[in-house]
């Protein structure tokens, strides 16, 4: 589904070229449930930046389902972002204007045309979640876990074959915590969805079933973070 072969990425810092990744080879298949783990700075971030198409590697090459993305023009990278990934990240990232279907509906704006009816889908998400009296709320006006399953929502309105989760129980107390993992889980299993979860918890990564460890910009095969 989404391979990386001799991945490299640097960045500019004070002048001087910043390594963030060293020759990353890696694959990730088709209904994964796997965790990348590792420190802050050790380079998971900019991995899953890679992997979603969020960015562009210095050098190496990225497949998503053995096409090359480096030829593939903007418009091409932002529609297969759109269709293809869905993200959900630890800051919620929801529009508090917008009420909670309009959040959720958010993608759907950018689809050159969609297949299927979305407010329809997002009710159903809706109530699958547990939140379909919601529907009208803004999310100011919600609980931590209730906004995260917003943003799950969204993340899922468009069918994306994988969602990235990057710290997605971090601003949440540990038993609304619980019950997000048990949700990502569920859409995994049930579901097929293959899910990523990009994490410095070993708790959280410990529930899933594969571990990728990054360290210093590269694959470790120590387990210590």
């Amino acid at each position: 589904m989404i391979k990386l072969l001799n991945v490299s990425k640097e960045y500019p810092i004070d002048g001087e070229p910043f390594l963030a990744l060293k020759d990353i080879n890696l694959e990730i298949k088709k209904g994964e449930y796997t965790a990348i783990l590792g420190p802050s700075g050790s380079g998971k971030s900019t991995l899953m930046h890679i992997m979603g198409l969020l960015d562009l590697p210095t050098r190496g090459t990225v497949l998503i389902e053995n096409k090359d993305v480096s030829k593939y023009s903007d418009n091409e990278l932002s529609r297969t972002r759109n269709e293809f990934i869905g993200f959900v990240f630890q800051q919620f990232n929801l529009i508090n204007k917008l009420t909670v279907i309009e959040n959720i509906l958010l993608p759907t704006i950018y689809a050159k045309s969609l297949t299927f009816n979305a407010r329809n889908r997002a009710r159903t998400l809706l109530s699958d979640f547990g939140i379909a009296e919601k529907e009208r709320s803004f999310p100011h006006k919600l609980s931590g876990g209730q906004q995260q399953r917003v943003a799950i929502a969204r993340a899922l309105i468009m069918n994306p074959n994988v969602v990235f989760a990057d710290e997605p129980t971090g601003n949440l107390d540990s038993k609304t915590g619980d019950a997000i993992m048990d949700l990502l889980e569920s859409l995994n299993k049930k579901h097929g969805v293959t899910v990523l979860i990009i994490t410095h918890e070993k708790d959280v990564a410990d529930r899933t079933r594969r571990k990728i460890y990054i360290r210093d910009g590269q694959i470790s095969t120590k387990e210590r973070i």
